[in-house]
């Protein structure tokens, strides 16, 4: 079962984004963060938009780009759990070059994904 708790997305029609100050400077937008439960275990999934991790002209490579998704989970996932009362288990912080539907799959995006579990107010990695 998934809960769409909050959907930011960028675009022209005035809609609201978050953009985030990262380690490697690069920018990244939170459009969408979704919460679900996975095997009884609560999920917060927030997923930014970040043009400069794409195959075709990005910088940014993975190993770059897991510091910036272990500073997003501190610095954004938590406090975002604070405020809306979300007890999360598990976060994932993904990071794609464009914005892409949740679950479909798109070929012609990069995508980087981490997982980190929640334990005394702190993100601990998880490996998939």
């Amino acid at each position: 079962m998934m809960l769409r708790i909050a959907t930011l997305v960028v675009g022209l029609a005035g809609s609201v984004a978050f953009a985030q100050d990262v380690p490697s400077g690069q920018s990244v937008t939170l459009f969408d963060a979704l919460i679900d439960k996975v095997e009884g275990q609560t999920w917060l999934r927030m997923r930014y938009v970040a043009p400069a991790i794409a195959r075709d002209g990005g910088d940014v490579d993975y190993d770059t780009a897991s510091v910036d998704m272990a500073h997003l989970c501190a610095s954004a996932a938590l406090p975002y759990a604070n405020e809306y009362a979300i007890d999360p288990h598990i976060v994932v912080i993904s990071l794609s070059d464009r914005e892409t539907e949740f679950g479909v799959q798109d070929q012609e995006a990069t995508q980087f994904f981490e997982a980190y579990r929640v334990q005394n107010d702190a993100c601990i990695w998880e490996a998939f």
